[in-house]
Parts: C-alpha cells; sequence; structure tokens
C-alpha cells in the first residue's frame, strides 16, 4: 500500500520533485534497524525508477542499491534489492555504468543466500543481458569475461577446485543461452523478411527447455510466440539450405564459443561427478535451444573431430588422451541424449561401445565412461541402453574389452530395479564369470558382490552365491592370488550390508579358510598384501552382530591365523589384532560365566549388555568402512 502510495505520487509530481520530497526519505532509512524498513527502501527504488531523473537513477538510486546488497545482513532485503536492480537495468542508458552493473551482478550470482542467487536468475541476469545486448556487449565482453573466469578457475585449481565459484559462473552462462539464441536470430540474414503475415505454425512444446523464468524466455526475448515461430521457420531453411556465410552472430558461436567451452570441458576433473553434471546440463541446454539441425551440423562434429574414434588411434596416446578426460561423459550426456529419435540412441551406444572398446585396448583408466554411466544411469530410461553397451563388451572377441564390462556392471547393479538384474545382469555376470580368461572372471567379483548387497531376491542371491562358492572351492582357482585378494576386498566392502545370513554362513567362514590358507603362502609380499586386505575385511566386519558359535569357530580363529602373519610382516598391524582378539574374547567368557546360572539374573543380563555396548561401540567408533578403518589404524603407528 505504500509503495502504491509513493508512485501514485511520484506520477503525479514529476522527476525533480519525487527526487527532491520523497528519495531522501528512502536514503534515510536505508540502515534502519527493523529490516521491514529496509525492505520498503529497496523495493521503492525499483517502484520509483520510472519517475526519476535518469542521472539520478543511475546514480544515487544504484549506489544505495549496491550498497545494500554488499551491507545488508537480510536475505530478504538482499532478494529485494535484486529486483529492484533489475528495474533499474531496465531503464539506465549510461554505457558508464556497464561494468558497475557486471561487478554487482557477479556479487548476487556469489550471493550466501539461495534466495538471492534465483532472483539474480530470475530477473537481475535477464535485464542485464538485454541491455548488454543492446549495448553490443553479449558476444564481446559478457560471455568471454565468463569463459576466461571458468578457464581461471580450473588453472588454479589443479590443486583443489573451487566447485561452488564454478557453479556461480557456470549457472550465470547456462542463464544466457536464451538472450544468446535471440540475439542469432534478431541478427540473422533472414531477419528483415521476418515480416508477421498470415498463419504460422505453432512453436512444438519441447522445442525448448524449460526456461528458470518468464523472462528467460526466448519468446519474452524476441517479443511475440508468434514472432519466435516465424524467426524458427526461417533459421532452419536458412541452417539446412541457405548456410552461415556472413552470419556474424551465429559465427561466432560456431567458431569461437563452441572451440572455447569443449576445451574447458577437456581441463574438468572427470572424477568429479558434480562439474560433470553441471556441464552436461549445460551442453543440453545449450543444444536444445539452438535446435537438432544446428547440434547436428555444428556441435556433434567438433566434438567428433576431438575424439576421434578409430581403431587406429589406439597405441598412439595423442590421438586417445582426450578419450580419458571429461569430454566422453559431458558428449555423450550432454549433447548426444538432447534428442531421442531411434538414430540418435543408435548414435549414443555406438559411441559408448567405441570409447569401452577403445579404452580397454589401450589399457587407460576408465574413469571417463564410469562417469558417462553414472550420469546416464541417473535417469532409469538409459538403463536398457547402458545394458546393451554393456552385452556389446560381454561378447566382445578381446578379453579386454570382457574384463571392462564385467567392472561396468557393478556400477548399474545399484541403480538398476532388480527384474533387469536377474534378467539381463546375473546372466551376463553368468557368462562372464565361465570367461576362458582367468583375469575376465575376477572381473566379475566384485559386482557379485553388490548384488549380494543390493538385492532381496532370494533365488537371485542363491545363484549369485553359488558363483562365488565355485571360484571359492573349485581346485583350479586354489593357487589365484589375484581373484583371492579381489574376493576378499569385496566381502570386506559389501560384509557388512549384506543378508546377516550370508554373512554368516558364506563370507566370515571363508575369510578364516583364506586366512589359514594364507599362513602357508611362502612369497612374503603375496602373503603381507593378503594379510592386509584380509585386515580391513575383519576390521569393517567386526562392527556387526556376530553370534557366539560364530565368533567361537571362524572369526577368532581367522584373526589368531592374521595375527600369525601380522607377527612377521607387520607389527603395528599385529598389536591392533591382538586388541580385538582380546575383546572378542572377553565378550565370549562373559556370556559363558552368564550360561550354568539357567535363568539370568537382571544384573548378569547387564554386564553382559555393558561388555557388548562397549565393544560395539569401541568398533563403531572406527566406523564401518573397511578403507576408513585402515587409516584409524595407521595414525596409531
Amino acid at each position: 500500500m505504500i509503495l502504491t502510495g509513493c508512485v501514485a505520487f511520484a506520477r503525479h509530481v514529476g522527476p525533480t520533485r519525487v527526487e527532491a520530497e520523497l528519495l531522501p526519505q528512502c536514503w534515510e532509512q536505508i540502515n534502519h534497524k527493523y529490516p521491514e524498513r529496509r525492505l520498503l527502501v529497496a523495493e521503492s527504488c525499483g517502484a520509483l525508477a520510472p519517475y526519476l531523473p535518469k542521472e539520478i537513477r543511475s546514480s544515487l538510486v544504484l549506489s544505495m542499491l549496491q550498497q545494500m546488497l554488499m551491507e545488508d545482513k537480510a536475505d530478504l532485503v538482499r532478494e529485494a534489492v535484486i529486483k529492484s536492480l533489475g528495474i533499474i537495468m531496465g531503464y539506465i542508458d549510461d554505457p558508464d555504468k556497464y561494468q558497475q552493473g557486471f561487478e554487482l551482478l557477479l556479487s548476487a550470482l556469489g550471493d550466501p543466500s539461495e534466495r538471492v542467487v534465483s532472483a539474480t536468475h530470475q530477473v537481475f541476469l535477464p535485464a542485464y543481458a538485454a541491455w548488454t545486448t543492446e549495448l553490443g556487449n553479449l558476444q564481446s565482453h559478457l560471455i568471454p569475461t565468463l569463459l576466461n573466469k571458468i578457464e581461471k578457475l580450473l588453472r588454479e585449481g589443479e590443486h583443489g577446485l573451487d566447485e561452488h565459484k564454478l557453479h556461480t559462473c557456470l549457472s550465470a552462462l547456462q542463464s544466457l543461452i536464451p538472450p544468446l539464441f535471440a540475439l542469432v536470430l534478431q541478427n540473422a540474414p533472414f531477419s528483415s523478411k521476418a515480416k508477421l503475415h498470415g498463419d504460422v505454425p505453432q512453436i512444438e512444446v519441447t522445442r525448448f527447455p524449460r526456461p528458470m523464468s518468464p523472462l528467460q524466455d526466448v519468446s519474452t526475448i524476441i517479443g511475440s510466440r508468434e514472432q519466435l515461430a516465424l524467426l524458427l521457420q526461417l533459421y532452419d531453411y536458412q541452417l539446412e539450405h541457405a548456410g552461415t556465410t556472413g552470419w556474424e552472430s551465429l559465427l561466432w558461436v560456431v567458431n569461437q564459443l563452441l572451440p572455447q567451452l569443449i576445451e574447458i570441458v577437456g581441463k574438468i576433473n572427470v572424477a568429479s561427478t558434480a562439474c560433470v553434471h553441471e556441464f552436461s546440463r549445460f551442453f543440453w541446454r545449450l543444444c536444445r535451444t539452438f535446435g537438432k539441425i544446428f547440434t547436428n551440423t555444428k556441435v556433434k562434429p567438433q566434438f567428433q573431430e576431438i575424439l576421434r574414434l578409430s581403431e587406429e588411434n589406439i597405441d598412439s596416446s595423442a590421438g586417445n588422451g582426450v578419450l580419458t578426460k571429461a569430454t566422453v561423459p559431458i558428449y555423450a550426456t550432454g549433447v548426444l541424449t538432447c534428442y531421442i529419435q531411434e538414430e540418435d540412441r543408435k548414435l549414443l551406444i555406438g559411441f559408448l561401445e567405441d570409447v569401452m572398446t577403445l579404452l580397454s585396448l589401450s589399457h587407460a583408466p576408465l574413469d571417463s565412461l564410469k562417469a558417462a554411466f553414472v550420469e546416464l544411469g541417473a535417469n532409469p530410461a538409459y538403463h536398457e541402453l547402458l545394458l546393451t553397451v554393456l552385452w556389446y563388451g560381454v561378447v566382445h572377441t578381446s578379453a579386454l574389452v570382457r574384463c571392462t564390462a564385467a567392472r561396468m556392471f557393478e556400477l548399474l547393479v545399484k541403480g538398476v530395479n532388480e527384474t533387469l538384474v536377474a534378467q539381463r545382469v546375473v546372466p551376463a555376470l553368468i557368462t562372464l564369470s565361465s570367461d576362458p580368461e582367468i583375469s575376465v572372471r575376477i572381473a566379475t567379483i566384485p559386482a557379485f558382490g553388490t548384488i549380494m548387497e543390493t538385492v532381496i531376491q532370494r533365488e537371485l542371491l542363491e545363484r549369485v552365491k553359488m558363483q562365488l562358492a565355485s571360484f571359492l572351492e573349485d581346485p583350479q582357482y586354489q593357487d589365484q592370488y589375484s581373484l583371492h585378494t579381489e574376493i576378499i576386498k569385496t566381502f570386506g566392502r559389501v560384509g557388512p550390508n549384506a543378508e546377516p545370513r550370508f554373512r554368516d554362513e558364506f563370507v566370515i567362514p571363508h575369510l578364516h579358510k583364506l586366512a589359514l590358507v594364507n599362513n602357508l603362502q611362502i612369497v612374503d609380499s603375496k602373503r603381507l598384501d593378503i594379510a592386509t586386505h584380509l585386515f580391513e575385511a575383519y576390521s569393517a566386519l567386526s562392527c556387526c552382530f556376530i553370534s557366539e558359535d560364530l565368533m567361537v569357530n571362524h572369526f577368532l580363529p581367522g584373526l589368531r591365523c592374521l595375527r600369525i602373519d601380522m607377527e612377521h610382516l607387520s607389527p603395528e598391524h599385529e598389536v591392533i589384532l591382538t586388541s580385538m582378539i582380546k575383546e572378542c574374547e572377553q565378550k565370549i567368557e562373559n556370556k559363558t560365566v552368564q550360561e550354568p546360572q539357567g535363568s539370568m539374573s537382571i544384573a548378569a543380563s547387564l554386564v553382559s549388555e555393558d561388555a557388548k555396548t562397549k565393544f560395539l561401540n569401541k568398533m563403531g567408533q572406527l566406523t564401518t568402512s573397511g578403507a576408513m578403518l585402515a587409516t584409524v589404524f595407521q595414525r596409531k603407528k
């Protein structure tokens, strides 16, 4: 109500009196102790903007808003400041204020409050982008500056990337895709011919990604949905038939923006899921906004040129290094998933198959392929497609590719529904587990372990258990050191979360056997390696509830065997094992003392509970994961 009154007054008395009589009221309350007053000041700066002298708008009012954005503690006030800045940007016509606007934009994007950042994307950034376009700075300054900031972050971030700052710059670039596309349309060779008369075809509902706010809708920027529909028709025709000669704004996107983006993508850490996801969404929005013809004729060829997938490249590390980079998952998930017709799916499947083959044959790390699988696997719509890619690996002639397929199944098991696990994953793994090459058989173990940890279908668990049992009990594997290592690592990882019956009847007894066998190992390096993995597995399992029978017959004897190894090879581990064994023996003694009494007294049960709690607490403090435990123990050296 107050604002409505102020606006009515301003309309009536004109700019000079607004400046003389109303503006001082605002200025004086900029640091008021009540946030509601400061909120009113922030909102009035925007509401009164149209009724103020233009030189005051771009000096005093802009300074007031800047001060409040930098200094005000209340999120609500800063959010109102952002909305008013959006309005001010619509009125400022002093090019000297462009840089100040840019600095305000960066501050707003880096604000700690989610509300402020959201308002920046919805209101301030689109308004600033419109002014930037008017000044001719969108392609010459705003986008290149943000790109350079990203490049600088990546250069400085070799020892630790500031992912928040990267997100800030990249999300700003993403919000600039609609104004960039509008600029390309409005400066196209056909823009003068785009006169509305007669019927215009409807724009497909899915033609553009959903805008973050109405101000980021391409039709809002262009002026109307009809005008946009007409321009799109001419745009597609031009790209397909007339070419891009003389179309400067589009050539800038093709020859400067895309190459720089692709170069940046090659520098990000493929292991950072968040970065891969963000860049992938960015490319997806870019491709969907610029359309299918542009994606197929301008974006894909540039990636394909860099990724050069051909079997001749296998030995030349130069042509192949790029396959281990984030370029692979971002191309697969950001560009190849934009359109989902049959030919698009085929292209994606073919690309992933080629990457899997080339990485395997050149013994390269699989991180880039894993990153693509993780990003695509988050969407159940791609599970069938990923299983198709892996089946290609299962039946491949090279054992190296079959090994990779076996390893990749582990990533899919957790996200895929049980029906697919039963119908597609387990049969593929069982095929691989009888592979002529031992390395392929070993590579299936982590995936089998993950199934034991995540699936609840009894029949499925039995099939997997039988397979693991054949690895452990078949005489042909008794000297397979690398197979035993893989099984012990898998037991340590999945044991604590697996079904208790599987853990009690299978995992713990088999660890005991492996510990016994390791006592007889003559090669010290192998013996220590297996003992270290056993130590991690036992540490992880010691946090689980273990029955007295199991403790006496398998768990304790296994620990004692392990202690024998460590006495010879690693005294610091031996100290920890001795205390673990004491804890377990104490636990059994406490139980045995209580047995003869027939009906156990409450006091005795409390003693037993107390011992159990102590034991579990002590083990619980060590945290469950084997890897974590190892580091806890190392600190005690």
